[in-house]
């Protein structure tokens, strides 16, 4: 029977995918089999279109993997919201004699990956993790691929930032991508050495209000104005937003949901609308200087990948079709898992592991706030902390700073450190 492989990319762009559908063509194509790459992520499958695929072969693909983007191009058309479209994938690629299915992409093109296994029997399916927000679920301390390259390239402009903010005494608040989780936001924010960054994960379940938000900056800059220095860069997860209350999420303009019901958080004016509410604060207590809001997240999916990602996403493509053709577990009836390498071996994670109670999506790892490296991170922030309000010489400076007396300043802020 002759093989043949099918390579489909969902989702954002991530740095890397090149070199996953380089690598996978390559290690097919040794083994004889067919490959074609379908364009526009599952958007023309979906619709019954089989003609907007392109071969690949070794010659075509061999240079790629140190581009940026993607040569399939990529879409979020979601085949699982309506099970006509899901069945005409399946009927897509039967009619097209694949045989075996590599999907790269986020939380989303996984799920839709898991339910192909389901839908098509037959097919054997792996699915390489790719996305800049690192939320897929792996085990803690593997990333996915993108990550590291959008995490380096958010921090050199963090780190313009910062000398920005130090040339010009002015304060800027930048949003970083990561729609569920704050790993982007806290990676850039460790590695820049930012002021302070703000993620999800910190404020446990429930809802976080725009106030809050607005009193943990307003008192980091009252801590660092207290300290002699009148500027700061904070960084903050897109991801709060979703944790904003009905009123909040008007206040930053939202908009519409897209087909996988996310909102497109990048959309909502999170910094902007924090931007004048701290600025606001600042004119209030007297203080001159500027707030200046940034987002950061496209200009960091479709950059060229780092070397560390070029060799990651190499054993990432080797390894999906050694998982695909049985050689890595011979005999095994299993067709449809996550591909991860963690240390140094090939460990694929079955679809059923990770779908998310309900089987409605895939889970979302969020950042271990309980673990060493969070502490550390939290260790080095300027934010107002339990300690500012017990030492007395200090909780005079900050009262004083905004012009308010200690006990004001501790019924004011004490609710946030506690």
């Amino acid at each position: 029977m002759n093989m043949r492989l099918a390579i489909v990319v969902g989702g954002g762009p991530a740095p890397g995918i090149n070199g996953v559908i380089s690598a996978a063509t390559i290690e097919a194509a040794k083994r004889g089999w067919d490959v074609v790459g379908v364009l526009d992520g599952f958007q023309h499958l979906m619709k019954g279109d089989v003609t907007k695929t392109v071969r690949l072969d070794i010659p075509g693909v061999s240079r790629i993997h140190l581009a940026g983007g993607s040569i399939l191009r990529t879409s979020r058309a979601n085949p699982t919201k309506r099970p006509r479209d899901l069945k005409r994938v399946v009927q897509s690629l039967s009619r097209m004699h694949v045989t075996h299915l590599l999907t790269i992409g986020g939380d989303d093109t996984c799920f839709t990956a898991s339910r192909l296994t389901i839908a098509a029997p037959g097919l054997r399916v792996a699915h390489v993790p790719k996305t800049i927000d690192n939320d897929v679920p792996l085990p803690e301390g593997v990333d996915t691929f993108g990550f590291q390259t959008a995490r380096a390239v958010g921090t050199r402009i963090v780190a313009n930032l910062m000398e920005d903010a130090r040339t010009t005494n002015r304060w800027y608040l930048v949003v970083a991508m990561g729609r569920h989780a704050g790993h982007l936001a806290l990676g850039i924010g460790i590695a820049a050495g930012a002021t302070i960054t703000l993620i999800p994960e910190e404020f446990g379940p429930g809802q976080v209000t725009l106030r809050r938000l607005v009193d943990i900056l307003f008192t980091s800059v009252v801590k660092r104005r207290a300290a002699g220095n009148e500027h700061g860069v904070a960084i903050l997860a897109e991801g709060l937003v979703e944790r904003l209350n009905t009123r909040d999420l008007a206040a930053v303009g939202v908009p519409p949901a897209d087909e996988f019901g996310h909102y497109r958080l990048a959309e909502a004016d999170l910094a902007g609308t924090l931007r004048k509410l701290l600025a606001r604060r600042m004119t209030q207590c007297g203080w001159s200087g500027t707030v200046v809001d940034k987002v950061i997240g496209y200009e960091l999916r479709s950059a060229p990948p780092i070397p560390s990602d070029c060799e990651y996403v190499r054993n990432l493509g080797y390894a999906a079709i050694k998982l695909l053709d049985g050689s890595h577990q011979p005999g095994s009836s299993e067709n449809g898992a996550l591909v991860c390498i963690q240390g140094g071996r090939l460990r694929p994670i079955p679809f059923s592991q990770i779908v998310s109670p309900g089987g409605k999506r895939i889970a979302v790892r969020m950042v271990n706030i309980e673990n060493e490296s969070y502490a550390v991170a939290r260790s080095y922030m300027i934010r107002l902390e339990s300690g500012d309000l017990r030492d007395k010489a200090q909780l005079r400076r900050l009262a004083r700073t905004c012009t308010m007396t200690p006990a004001e300043f501790v019924r004011r802020f004490a609710y946030l450190v506690r």
